[in-house]
């Protein structure tokens, strides 16, 4: 079982150089055109270096990347897990943004909202199946699987804040942490990224979604919410904090519910808890930190200058 993932330090500069390739050439390609840029940048900045670096490097794609098929009793609950995942993730993070906002003004960012069928189901491709596969194969393939010799939750956890912060975005940051945490968890109880890149592209095509249903139904809500008795902002934020409490608890006690009970595959691996678990006896433990601790104090120069120079 020697050699047939990639270490800690491998992972890592795996990130730090998709990180920078994501922050020049991934913007420079997006800025051009939405669209192709986003396929460029999950494609041939995401997907295509990691499958380089696996092969080159003699690494079994389908042990690293867990190619394994799921049942369908396992779909189902990801469809279940997923719809119950999004109310928490988009509570959360709106919760992190009403702390932002005290100090800013910035806003966040929006994936493009379709105009018309056609455009709903390309954007479905691009922004929902698109990164649910590319971005998948990084994070809950290649960097959770090196992560794995510190055991299975710090990976998850770890794979998790990883991806929160390759968005390099802090108004986008909560949410997508919650969320590779739950694709995280599906990844290890099936043994498989197939469950992790559904549940991936199920969260990404319910945004998408629901913001193409706003769109159609913006005129009618406007025009039904000029009758309404007019109330103060705070007291409409009061009832709005209080509403989606509410069902972002009740969504957790169903989600919590769904994980528990989800139909698990074993996982036979000899070579789990091996090698880097003896990390606290090596002297340059911090060297293959370096790549992470340069992406989070680039992290934190370019959202610093989103907050306070917009």
């Amino acid at each position: 079982m020697h050699n047939q993932k990639p270490n800690i330090f491998e992972a890592n500069i795996l990130y730090l150089i998709l990180g920078f390739f994501l922050l020049f050439l991934g913007y420079l390609a997006q800025s051009r055109e939405i669209y192709s840029g986003l396929l460029i940048t999950e494609f041939i900045l995401i997907f295509l270096p990691n499958i380089i670096f696996l092969k080159v490097r003699g690494y079994s794609l389908k042990y690293v990347l867990r190619l394994n098929r799921i049942s369908f009793k396992q779909i189902l609950y990801i469809f279940g897990i997923m719809i119950f995942s999004y109310p928490i993730a988009v509570f959360i993070n709106a919760m992190f943004l009403a702390i932002i906002n005290n100090f800013s003004s910035a806003l966040p960012t929006t994936v493009p909202i379709p105009a018309n069928t056609g455009e709903f189901i390309l954007g479905f491709f691009v922004i929902a199946i698109t990164p649910g596969i590319c971005e998948e194969v990084m994070f809950r393939g290649t960097i959770s699987k090196a992560y794995d010799n510190l055991g299975y939750r710090k990976s998850i956890l770890i794979s998790a804040i990883l991806f929160g912060f390759f968005h390099f975005n802090i108004m986008n940051l909560v949410g997508p942490i919650f969320l590779g945490v739950i694709l995280g968890i599906l990844a290890h109880k099936a043994n498989s990224i197939y469950a992790s890149m559904l549940g991936h592209t199920l969260n990404n095509g319910i945004a998408l979604s629901l913001g193409y249903l706003m769109t159609k139904l913006m005129p009618l809500i406007e025009e039904s919410s000029s009758d309404e008795l007019m109330m103060t902002d705070n007291i409409q934020f009061i009832i709005s904090l209080l509403f989606f409490a509410i069902i972002a608890a009740v969504c957790l006690s169903i989600l919590l519910i769904l994980l528990r009970n989800f139909p698990e595959s074993k996982v036979y691996d000899d070579s789990l808890y091996l090698g880097e678990l003896t990390f606290g006896r090596d002297k340059y433990i911090f060297v293959k930190y370096i790549p992470i601790v340069v992406v989070f104090i680039t992290f934190v120069i370019l959202n610093f200058r989103l907050l306070f120079y917009v």
